[in-house]
């Protein structure tokens, strides 16, 4: 079995599952990581990890290779996909529920609120840095969102920004 980082495990195929005991959900992280990495795969991680943790988990960035639009300091989140190498991370942007098109976003893409860059989430309309920030800030300190009806618990967005995000963002 492969191991990348301290704590970290790939994923095993087949009656084990993942590569470690597990005392429940909250006592590890699964991500996948894919893109320009030695080692693409999917690897559980110890919680509160980082991208930059699960990146080595993966045997690190390619020689040549550059990270791209990947923050190397964000928490990571369970489940979530981690491409390297892509300039603006589009891809992860949009989640599973995401419609073909878009919904009026920045590249007709919808943006995932667990994975979107403040960047990404200052893009969208009626949301500037400071609340892109509040956004990201809120995700790191609550493991992600859970539903985007959470987006109204970030301080500064109310009913009415609410409205107006709730099409153009998924989880």
């Amino acid at each position: 079995m492969r191991t990348g980082g301290p704590g970290a495990t790939a994923y095993t195929p087949g009656a084990g599952g993942f590569g470690g005991p597990s005392s429940g959900p909250a006592a590890r992280v699964v991500v996948y990581v894919t893109g320009k990495v030695r080692r693409p795969g999917v690897f559980v991680l110890p919680p509160g990890a980082r991208v930059a943790d699960a990146i080595e988990a993966a045997g690190g960035v390619r020689k040549g290779a550059s990270p791209g639009g990947v923050n190397l300091a964000r928490h990571v989140v369970d489940g979530e996909q981690i491409t390297v190498g892509s300039p603006a991370q589009s891809a992860e942007a949009a989640g599973p529920d995401a419609p073909p098109g878009g919904a009026g976003t920045p590249g007709g893409a919808v943006v995932n609120l667990n994975t979107a860059t403040a960047a990404q989430l200052d893009a969208l309309p009626g949301v500037g840095g400071v609340i892109a920030q509040r956004i990201v800030d809120y995700r790191d300190a609550r493991g992600g969102f859970q539903s985007v009806d959470q987006l109204k618990d970030v301080p500064g967005i109310g009913e009415r920004k609410f409205a107006e995000l709730r099409d153009k963002v998924t989880v």
